[in-house]
């Protein structure tokens, strides 16, 4: 019956495809000496095997390609066979490794070198005849106790991996442009109705560790590993060789994440976290991210560019699927988290970890085309909570119908939330620009009819325009933009409804002005969101607010000037004591009454505060000097004096700088 050779051979698969590419060590040729040190072959014996396996091989070459028959199998193979495994033996008597006696290693690799040869042209053949067959099986074997030997050093050298600096301390060429991580972001990490920012920020101090020790090789161990790998490969054992080593650094890799602070949670673990817990290991989560990014990749890059540097595209293979790995973890966090129940307090959470993983970037683009997909569509996800969490502010606003009125026409707490959290939001002004043309493309909005939308509705947005501002100060429009003036629109709309709760009139106007000015002042107090809404928008906010000072003065101090008018006070040519006294009695009365309400008031703006104690006096204090002058010689000096003059033009002044602080005082009165 006709024999072939047999495809594999033991445990390992062989891959042996082309020609082997021939192994040196040092780049120099294997020397007499470097076979001498091999158990009972004299150098000149070895040298002289060596040699005729070389010839052995070339006959066998040149026959297979002549399509003739295979000369015999001479003894000097079998030579070979004995001493590779004399070479093997010899590590394990003398408990020594691969890469201490670079004679052996030298050694080793050249016999590996003929045997891989042997067995690549040997396995060519299609023969019956039993002597190659045998050779071949012979062959095999020996390669797999090598090949045994050569995984188990492999492993063990990947294994001690400890507290080494020296590779990315330069000694084995780190990258130039590998730094310390970046800080974390300086942006509003979290947000609440208090406005309270969280403190589950990661601080250096608590979770820096040094990425000197990392990946923990000294240049002799990675230099040996390099020599393993290429003697693996040449001998068809790529596959088993990029198993162990991958292997290994996953573990590695992962140590050092957890070492950082990542800790590889379930979806459901996420999702029943608490909000205050979370916010800390996403913070945790996006530091790591950022080493990773900025150090650790760029290590584990150059140690495996390093390891397998002749052989460029299973170091690219390699480290691909290293960093998907890490990456994948970092992707089923994120998927876990955009599952969780979303709220406008998450947004700027969520932000950050799509700014994140969005500015990976080339690590991605390594990637294989399903893993890279499945990326994108998770940056889309986390895209897609961000735009529904700013979106749902519409829904806080439209929510808040509370039918109290905020004491002393204060700025309402709705306010303060609404503009903080779009003064913060706006900090991210070109990922929420980003995310919501995102949201436009995916789902083809019409363009020309959102903005007429925004253009109808949008009474206080700027001359019936949409946000953000060009040079000349007129908007822009944008997505987002449309989505910050909806926003603007509904605030102010909710604020004139909760003006109307407030019976008195002058306090609905300080009101408004209270709350316009702090809108303002946040808005001006912000590059960005000054930016968007532009100058024609703040002109018009700013008109608004002379037109409730106006409001307030006429309601307050309008029948206080009543009292001081000087028409029908003469009757026939003649002064009417009776009406001055009226007159006089009842500017004390508003006076009083004024003093008795609005000095509970409160105007939380000091320069506004200031404005509008200085207007109220401008107009009150000469009318009252001017009726005073002119009047009070009508009434008797002494009791009656007294009884109807009680205040003097300083005391009105006093009174008038002691409303708007919340704080009612004593009335105090200057005697004539």
């Amino acid at each position: 019956m006709e024999q072939r050779l047999p495809e594999n051979f033991g445990s390992f698969s062989r891959t042996c495809n082309g020609d082997i590419p021939t192994l040196s060590v040092h780049d120099s040729p294997v020397t007499t000496s470097g076979v001498a040190s091999m158990g009972d072959f004299s150098p000149s014996h070895s040298f002289d095997s060596l040699d005729e396996v070389d010839k052995f091989l070339e006959v066998l070459s040149q026959s297979h390609e002549a399509k003739s028959d295979p000369p015999p199998v001479p003894d000097v193979v079998e030579s070979l066979f004995k001493n590779v495994e004399t070479i093997i033996s010899n590590y394990d008597k003398s408990n020594s490794k691969f890469g201490q006696d670079e004679k052996e290693d030298a050694s080793l690799v050249s016999h590996l070198n003929r045997l891989s040869k042997l067995i690549k042209i040997l396995g060519d053949f299609s023969t019956a005849e039993s002597d190659l067959v045998a050779t071949f099986n012979r062959a095999s074997t020996i390669q797999h106790l090598a090949m045994c030997f050569l995984d188990s050093e492999f492993r063990t050298v990947l294994n001690s991996f400890k507290r080494s600096s020296s590779f990315t301390t330069g000694n084995c060429v780190p990258d130039s442009g590998a730094g310390p991580p970046p800080p974390m972001s300086s942006k509003q990490s979290s947000f609440s109705r208090n406005c309270h920012e969280s403190n589950n920020q990661i601080s250096d101090s608590e979770n820096s560790t040094d990425e000197d020790d990392f990946p923990g090789y000294q240049p002799e161990e990675i230099y040996n590993m390099s020599k393993i790998a290429a003697a693996m490969i040449s001998s068809g054992y790529q596959s088993e060789c990029c198993l162990v080593y991958g292997s290994v650094r996953r573990i590695a890799l992962n140590n050092k994440l957890e070492k950082l602070g990542h800790v590889n949670l379930s979806a459901e673990e996420i999702n029943k976290m608490d909000w205050e817990t979370l916010e800390g290991e996403i913070a945790a989560a996006i530091d790591v991210i950022r080493r990773c990014s900025s150090v650790l990749f760029s290590v584990e890059r150059n140690l495996c560019n390093a390891v397998f540097q002749n052989h460029p595209s299973i170091y690219t293979e390699i480290f691909s699927d290293l960093a998907s790995n890490v990456i994948d973890r970092f992707f089923n966090f994120a998927n876990a988290i955009t599952l969780t129940k979303c709220s406008a307090e998450k947004l700027f959470k969520f932000l950050d970890i799509y700014e994140t993983l969005r500015d990976l970037g080339s690590e991605i683009e390594n990637l294989s085309p399903i893993v890279k997909s499945e990326i994108y569509d998770t940056i889309i996800r986390l895209g897609q909570a961000a735009v529904s969490m700013f979106c749902d502010l519409e829904n806080s606003i439209r929510r808040d119908v509370s039918r109290t009125p905020v004491p002393s026409g204060a700025v309402h707490p709705l306010t303060r939330y609404t503009m903080n959290y779009l003064k913060y939001a706006c900090e991210y002004k070109d990922t929420l620009e980003q995310v919501f043309l995102q949201k436009q493309k995916t789902e083809g909005e019409n363009w020309d009819s959102s903005s007429s939308k925004s253009d109808d509705s949008g009474s206080k947005s700027g001359s019936g325009s949409v946000g953000g501002a060009n040079e000349d100060g007129t908007p822009k429009t944008s997505p987002f933009s449309i989505q910050l003036n909806t926003v603007m629109d509904l605030l102010d709309e909710n604020l004139e409804m909760k003006s109307n709760l407030y019976k008195d009139p002058a306090l609905r106007n300080i009101f408004l002005m209270n709350n316009g000015r702090y809108i303002l002042q946040k808005i001006k107090s912000s590059t960005e969101i000054h930016d968007m809404m532009g100058v024609t928008w703040c002109r018009r906010r700013s008109s608004d607010l002379r037109k409730y000072h106006k409001g307030y003065t006429r309601e307050t101090w309008g029948r206080v000037l009543q009292c001081l008018r000087h028409d029908g006070i003469q009757v026939n040519g003649k002064m009417a004591k009776a009406v001055v006294k009226e007159r006089f009695k009842m500017f004390n009365n508003a006076i009083e009454d004024i003093h008795k309400t609005q000095s509970t008031w409160v105007v939380s703006d000091e320069q506004m505060q200031s404005e509008l104690r200085v207007s109220v006096s401008a107009v009150v204090i000469p009318a009252y000097r001017s009726f005073l002058g002119r009047f009070q010689q009508c009434l008797t000096h002494g009791r009656q004096t007294e009884k109807y003059i009680k205040y003097q033009p300083e005391d009105i002044e006093n009174l008038i700088e002691g409303l708007f602080d919340g704080n009612p005082t004593s009335m105090a009165r200057k005697k004539t």
